[in-house]
């Protein structure tokens, strides 16, 4: 058996590495190595495939968040909320901003935000509300917007592990996470789902203004040359790592279905496990349903009951089988983020979930003999620890 990785970019290499190792040839004989034809070809291709108006490349995930909230205009005091249960980039830009951010808890089953919860959270304060499309599973979308167009609020999309998901509305069209939203970011770092050879993110809109604002922004506030029209910053996605994008960007529906392919063997391997519960679809799926597109599994993760979770961390590792726990603290309770209005019994299922869960190797490389070994391991520790 192959040794186990938790994800296995080298495997996925294999399969482009000619028309990468080509485009490389040709940026380094052009040095265009910014803002080359590379990167401009990319966006385009991307907006095809999302179906969306605007792609405006940047450095990474995290300025991808920050610039989309740049661009709203928010300022200093404005309330944003977001999920309690998620990676500290999304609360992180929110705090350098000086806005304040208002975190909330999950929905059980989804781990996404807790829809109920964002409505006990607007104030006359709430300007943003930002859901996180968790472990590539699509937030409740639609209601969220209606609460948003209630409120007069914006939707700002994290969409750095959900990209390539489908969201289906309440009248059965459907929509990419990440274009729902007034505004979305994504994280290119090399473990997503479209992941490039070094960080790299970017924002998507419909909005024409907004855009042109954001577009600014990424490059030192410039539109023309010296010419510095709004403040900016320093963020662009280099050719080198467009370069690699753009030849994974045809293979990403086939990446998430190899993905969700696997996702459905590792659940037909623990289905009716006492102790175990599976990842699934949105609510009303039962699973993974045959022509699931609302999730792409960036992780694979398992809720645990009556588990010592930790011991079993242990027990992978010792077994050749990486793993992780995503995330370990809540929010609200991480030292940066701490925060006295914040009370313990809003975040119920939050504190729950970071004793609870683990999330299993998942990328497009995984054999079934692989999958079959860890998923043995997993249910002989807890079979044997009962």
């Amino acid at each position: 058996m192959k040794k186990i990785q938790m994800v296995d970019l080298q495997g996925q290499y294999k399969e482009i590495k000619d028309e990468v190792n080509l485009s490389f040839d040709e940026i380094l004989k052009s040095a265009a190595f910014i803002n080359g034809p590379k990167v401009h070809q990319f966006q385009k291709n991307l907006e095809d495939y999302l179906n969306v108006k605007h792609v405006i490349p940047c450095a990474n995930g995290t300025d991808a968040l920050q610039i989309a909230m740049m661009g709203l205009g928010l300022e200093q005091g404005d309330e944003v909320i977001t999920a309690d249960f998620t990676f500290a980039a999304t609360v992180e830009v929110i705090a350098l901003l000086k806005l304040t951010p208002v975190l909330v808890d999950v929905d059980p089953v989804t781990f996404n935000i807790d829809v109920e919860a964002v409505k006990n959270a607007i104030t006359s304060k709430t300007k943003a509300i930002v859901p996180v499309h968790l472990f590539g599973l699509a937030a409740n979308m639609d209601e969220i917007m209606d609460l948003a167009k209630e409120h007069n609020l914006y939707v700002i999309e994290d969409n750095a592990q959900g990209i390539g998901a489908n969201y289906t509305h309440k009248d059965g069209s459907k929509t990419k996470t990440g274009v729902i939203g007034h505004v979305a970011s994504t994280s290119f770092f090399p473990s997503k789902n479209l992941g490039c050879y070094g960080d790299g993110g970017a924002i998507f809109t419909n909005d024409d203004d907004l855009a042109h604002t954001i577009r600014g922004i990424v490059n030192h506030g410039m539109y023309k040359r010296y010419h510095h029209d709004v403040v900016g910053v320093n963020s662009r996605l280099d050719s080198l790592q467009a370069a690699v994008l753009d030849a994974k960007l045809p293979y990403l529906d086939s990446y998430n279905n190899a993905r969700r392919n696997a996702a459905r063997k590792y659940n037909e391997a623990f289905k009716y496990h006492p102790n175990i519960t599976t990842p699934s679809g949105l609510t009303e799926c039962e699973g993974i349903c045959d022509t699931c597109d609302c999730h792409v599994f960036h992780q694979y993760t398992l809720n645990l009951e009556g588990v010592d979770r930790d011991a079993l961390v242990a027990h992978l590792n010792e077994n050749g089988i990486p793993c992780g726990v995503y995330y370990p603290i809540p929010l609200h309770k991480q030292k940066a983020y701490v925060d006295e209005r914040y009370n313990e019994v809003n975040f119920e299922v939050t504190n729950q979930l970071v004793k609870s869960v683990i999330s299993l190797p998942m990328h497009t490389e995984l054999k079934d003999d692989q999958i079959n070994f860890i998923t043995k391991t997993v249910i002989d520790f807890i079979d044997g620890n009962a």
